[in-house]
């Protein structure tokens, strides 16, 4: 589960610091590129809910954080290549190695109940969102 800064990982249970450190760790030996990738979201809304779409093909979900933090959304990983180091490429368009996304949410979420599934190369994410109060209630002081 997301909760106010507290860090949320598809795999091991880390604390954010470590899982900064973490993430710096991850590039493969064999990366072709040295950057930092950035990946491609979907974020749409729903009567109820937040949805985060992403698609991070070739990367595993021990590979995959998420970080929520207020609303601040971050997700980070790696993705290996399959292709063994000197091998000769006619083309060379598909990114490998470290990415990572970080958004603003555009409402307030409430984290206790976000899910987060990794399938087929596709990791959604959904955040309900927080339900505002509107009532305020009034005190009526007799003099």
């Amino acid at each position: 589960m997301f909760t106010n800064n507290q860090s949320v990982f598809l795999s091991d249970n880390v604390p954010m610091e470590e899982g900064i450190e973490l993430a710096a760790q991850l590039a493969p030996s064999g990366a072709r590129h040295e950057s930092e990738g950035q990946l491609s979201i979907d974020v749409a809304q729903t009567a109820e809910e937040l949805i985060i779409v992403a698609t991070m093909a070739g990367a595993t979900p021990d590979k995959v954080e998420l970080h929520l933090h207020n609303d601040v959304l971050t997700i980070r990983g790696e993705r290996a290549t399959p292709i063994p180091n000197g091998a000769e490429h006619f083309y060379e368009e598909c990114y490998w190695g470290k990415f990572s996304r970080t958004i603003v949410l555009p409402t307030d979420v409430a984290p206790e109940f976000a899910k987060a599934e990794y399938r087929n190369g596709v990791l959604t994410v959904r955040l309900p969102k927080k339900q505002a109060d509107n009532k305020i209630p009034i005190f009526v002081v007799e003099e």
